[in-house]
């Protein structure tokens, strides 16, 4: 009996052993697991556009050249497929916004590859590319080589009706100034700029009535504009239940187009106009813009309740005086009693 406290004690050390011993193992398997996880990390994809931003951002920090700009474009060089194509050039994209150093350090002959892709079979590569030469727009040097390619984008808008290309097209137009020599293109296309404009899809009608506000600008291009047919249903773009960013944008070209056909310059020629064009729509002594303006002035967005009464004043104005506020009322254009 005496050798039993003996032996307890023995199996007291042994236990303690034990646990020390399943601890440290415990401690061990975890590190491995962690390890593991650890290695087990997808690898950094550089080609993501979030890598690109990462990286971009941490090259900045430090001062550095990430390079990877000029390692997208000479990928761009090398022969790919379209969605290749497509993927590079949405990151050479984005690499442009982010890394401003790098892209204003990039050649008119970068540009000149970019814009070389317009020419691709694929309508997702020209997209792309639209987009790109809009990122590089955005760096005043590249303007006038850019600028080189406007001829060719609006020849895609308008032999190409997918509105991504629409849009992508219209908005590198019009975040740039348009050359002269571009204004005979401009009137041939103005008709399918016209039907954009009249199409269903509000982003791509947007940017085509921007671009065509901007146009009615030029003294040259004026009568083009408003001799342009349209639709019988044309004056259903100033309906007050039309999204508000196009109304404002509609009011605006509108009030440009009065304002043009007013000045002395215009009126210094006798012109004719076709029976369907936008000049009946909108002027025409048939035409019923005076009742969608007036209902217009009441609409919730104060944006457009505000380009609404500029476009009033300006048809109220004889042509003599031009567009001023005080203009008499005896003067009006809208009809007695509107």
């Amino acid at each position: 009996m005496c050798c039993i406290p003996q032996r307890l004690g023995q199996m007291d050390i042994y236990k303690g052993v034990v646990s020390l011993a399943t601890g440290a193992g415990a401690i061990y398997l975890l590190y491995k697991a962690i390890k593991a996880g650890i290695k087990c990390q997808p690898p950094l994809c550089t080609t993501s556009p979030i890598c690109i931003a990462r990286l971009a951002i941490e090259r900045e920090r430090h001062g550095r050249d990430s390079g990877e700009l000029r390692r997208l474009l000479n990928s761009l060089e090398c022969k790919q497929d379209a969605y290749a194509k497509s993927m590079i050039l949405h990151s050479i994209t984005r690499c442009v916004y982010l890394l401003e150093s790098e892209a204003s350090a990039c050649t008119n002959d970068d540009i000149a590859l970019v814009g070389s892709m317009l020419d691709d079979k694929d309508n997702s590569v020209k997209i792309q590319a639209l987009n790109t030469l809009k990122a590089f727009s955005g760096i005043r040097k590249f303007r006038l080589k850019i600028q080189e390619h406007s001829i060719k984008v609006l020849e895609l808008i308008s032999t190409i009706w997918d509105s991504e290309l629409h849009i992508a097209g219209l908005r590198l137009l019009n975040n740039m100034p348009l050359p002269d020599f571009v204004h005979p293109q401009l009137r041939r296309v103005m008709p399918a700029l016209m039907e954009i404009l009249q199409s269903d899809y509000i982003l791509a009608q947007v940017q085509a009535i921007r671009l065509l506000s901007n146009l009615a600008q030029k003294n040259d291009l004026l009568y083009d504009i408003l001799n342009c047919q349209v639709q019988s249903n044309f004056l259903n773009l100033f309906q007050s239940t039309q999204p508000g960013s196009l109304l404002f944008e509609v009011l605006v070209f509108a009030e440009r187009l009065s304002e043009g056909r007013s000045s002395p310059h215009y009126r210094a020629v006798k012109w004719h106009y076709n029976e369907q064009s936008v000049h009946e729509a909108l002027f025409g002594d048939d035409s019923r813009l005076a009742d969608r303006l007036l209902a217009l002035v009441i609409h919730p967005e104060e944006d457009v309740q505000i380009q609404a009464c500029k476009v009033i004043v300006s048809l109220q104005c004889p042509p003599e005086v031009g567009v001023r506020p005080s203009c008499p009322p005896s003067h009006s254009c809208f009809n007695n009693g509107e």
